[in-house]
């Protein structure tokens, strides 16, 4: 149910604000739930929990230093796709891949923060990502 409630809202969210990518604008109005005093997202921010170790785990660990290129899983050794749409233009390209960006996000950042990820943390990252040239 909750999931569905996201989705709903998400699609609701797209059409309010004409920012530079529909996943990330429904990101904003969650980030805006969440605290009202949000601003808008920081791609430095993102640099910065992108780097961020947990434990022996930080998200450069499996898609690597530069979002630009190829990653491994750490674990099953599986290559991942540069993270950056500049390397990659099928990343975040659209509203249709909200629920698979979020499925992603739920996955890792419960492998890495051992927590659910915050709508401005996903919008900070996303705003790193989109910010790599």
């Amino acid at each position: 149910m909750k999931k569905m409630l996201f989705t709903i809202a998400l699609t609701l969210s797209l059409p309010l604000y004409a920012g530079e990518n529909p996943i990330q604008d429904s990101y904003r109005a969650a980030a805006k739930q969440e605290n009202p005093g949000f601003k808008d997202f920081s791609a430095a921010r993102g640099q910065a929990f992108y780097n961020a170790k947990s434990g022996e785990m930080a998200c450069a660990t499996c898609h690597s230093d530069s979002p630009k290129l190829h990653g491994k899983h750490a674990k099953t050794g599986k290559d991942i796709l540069p993270m950056a749409p500049s390397a990659n233009p099928q990343r975040f390209a659209d509203a249709a891949d909200a629920a698979k960006v979020e499925k992603w996000f739920k996955r890792n950042c419960a492998d890495v923060l051992k927590r659910a990820c915050t709508a401005q943390e996903k919008g900070d990252f996303m705003a790193y990502l989109l910010s790599v040239k």
